[in-house]
């Protein structure tokens, strides 16, 4: 960050999806039917479940296959999924907790600067796109972290990336781009 404004950023987590296999087969009608909070959708051959602490949705499958969404943190998300295994082995499934693993975290960050997203976008040309007709976000990638940071000319961030370490790497290396670009202060 810079050394004059040394104000640290909050980078809120609203986000984590995480999967997770049971090692046995699903039976999803009696799931549907036996659990709680559950949704069976059998056009898509799913059933969803709720659970309200950690405030998470999963998406569980016939093969075993479950994911996650909704926790705010990935610590959050790895105790919603054991809740949700244990659910499942009370329902009568012979579940086994395995292969777990965080895919995606989103996030949120204000800067304390409004940003110019054109003078932005043609200093970071080939990483950076920004198409006001299509999205009123400029796109920034970062391929070695496998973030995808959306900038609004409000200073506003919305970060994706595989983990929360690597969201947080992004913020800190697209900083200073944006400070530079930042729109001078109306009086």
């Amino acid at each position: 960050m810079d050394s004059s404004n040394d104000e640290a950023l909050d980078i809120i987590v609203t986000n984590v999806v995480a999967t997770f296999r049971t090692r046995c087969h699903l039976n999803l009608r009696t799931i549907a039917l036996e659990g709680t909070n559950v949704i069976y959708k059998p056009e898509v051959g799913k059933v969803l479940m709720k659970l309200r602490k950690p405030k998470i949705t999963a998406s569980i499958w016939s093969s075993g296959k479950i994911i996650c969404t909704g926790a705010t943190s990935e610590d959050e998300a790895k105790l919603g999924a054991r809740r949700l295994a244990r659910c499942l082995q009370k329902l009568g499934f012979k579940v086994r907790f395995s292969a777990f693993k965080v895919v995606n975290v989103l996030a949120v960050c204000s800067m304390p600067f409004a940003v110019h997203l054109i003078d932005f976008t043609k200093n970071n040309r080939p990483i950076a796109s920004y198409e006001p007709e299509l999205h009123p976000a400029a796109t920034y990638r970062i391929k070695n972290l496998k973030a995808t940071i959306q900038v609004f000319s409000t200073g506003s961030l919305t970060v994706t990336g595989p983990n929360v370490q690597n969201v947080a790497t992004a913020v800190e290396q697209v900083y200073p781009l944006l400070f530079e670009c930042q729109k001078p202060l109306c009086k």
